[in-house]
């Protein structure tokens, strides 16, 4: 029977737009840490750690001090944030592989290594792995006798979503009628990270209008030759081996290859695995060259395990565990039967 066991952990941080020199505090490096994890869990940034910290590099040692927070600042604290950090764990059964689990949970597989701290995909039935981590803030205002309440009221006509629990980039596309990248875009959001609470604009202000001529890429090519630079970077990697989980010339997996192959055609995309990649699509009845071509090659015919660029005429580049970056054809033997469909970015 699969099982999903969710463990929870408090920490509660001081922060506000002014912080004084009594609330600044320090972080204790431990084992495991980087720079982006500390930043993540205090609610800054890496740039900010670095400036805070006088650091040169990214690289931290086990027990190093932190400041966290600028003791430099004299105003007084507006807010107290309490922050739970929420892991929910999935215990592995009979049959599972790394590909499978990451499938079934929206990760890609160095996602899903990174977050169990592995270094080979060997795995055991019974034991579990961590397949999400949320985090949820509870702010409180302090009393000041000084400033009225420091709360923004979001007028009831604009157009902004507030993230709730469980929600993903993927679901809120879906809920309204944007893709991923569109989200992204409007939002400035680097990463899929998002916060329960947190405001996402769904449409642009007039004046980013022109901006917008992409339908939501950032910074792709324009219409006329996007789909030629994505055709082309694609056919430029044409036998570089196959890699599990990689994503460079050196070698790699299905996602990686498209991955690797849209940001070289100027977009901004990120790392996902090859469902992610389905579900954060616009759906396609009638392909085109440029469009994504997604499989079903595993023994769940409803499971996204395989995908590649089509390119016209029933042929479509692929990274082939076989061949490694491959033109294959859609009247495939193999191919042909698990086909599940067809998506643009």
């Amino acid at each position: 029977m699969k099982k999903s066991v969710v463990a929870f952990s408090t920490l509660a941080i001081l922060s506000s737009t002014f912080v004084s020199p009594a609330l600044a505090s320090t972080y204790t490096v431990k084992g495991g840490d980087n720079l982006s994890k500390i930043a993540q869990k205090h609610n800054t940034t890496v740039k900010d750690l670095k400036q805070l910290n006088n650091l040169k590099s990214d690289f931290l040692k086990i027990n190093q001090k932190l400041i966290i927070s600028n003791s430099k600042t004299t105003s007084n604290a507006s807010s107290v944030s309490v922050k739970k950090t929420k892991n929910t764990t999935y215990t592995i059964v009979p049959g599972d592989t790394l590909t499978r689990i990451a499938n079934k949970h929206n990760l890609t597989l160095v996602e899903l290594m990174k977050l169990n701290n592995l270094k080979s995909d060997r795995i055991y039935a019974g034991a579990k792995l961590i397949v999400s981590k949320s985090t949820t803030t509870t702010t409180i205002d302090l009393p000041s006798s000084s400033k009225p309440s420091n709360v923004t009221q979001t007028p009831a006509h604009s157009a902004t979503y507030v993230v709730v629990k469980g929600d993903t980039l993927s679901k809120i596309s879906r809920k309204t009628n944007l893709t991923v990248v569109q989200l992204k875009s409007i939002n400035s959001l680097k990463s899929d990270l998002i916060r329960v609470g947190q405001k996402l604009k769904l449409s642009k202000s007039t004046s980013t209008a022109p901006a917008d001529k992409n339908d939501g890429q950032v910074e792709a090519p324009s219409s006329g030759n996007k789909v030629t630079k994505v055709v082309s970077e694609a056919k430029k990697l044409i036998g570089t081996p196959y890699s599990w989980a990689g994503a460079s010339p050196a070698g790699f997996d299905c996602s990686g290859f498209i991955y690797y192959t849209f940001k070289k055609a100027g977009y901004e995309v990120s790392r996902l695995s090859s469902s992610t990649y389905y579900d954060m699509g616009k759906k396609v009845t009638t392909p085109k060259s440029g469009d994504l071509i997604f499989f079903a090659t595993g023994s769940n015919k409803s499971v996204v395990s395989h995908m590649g660029i089509y390119l016209g005429g029933g042929e479509f580049i692929h990274a082939s565990t076989s061949k490694g970056v491959t033109i294959s054809t859609t009247s495939n033997s193999y191919f042909k039967s698990k086909i599940i469909g067809y998506r643009s970015l």
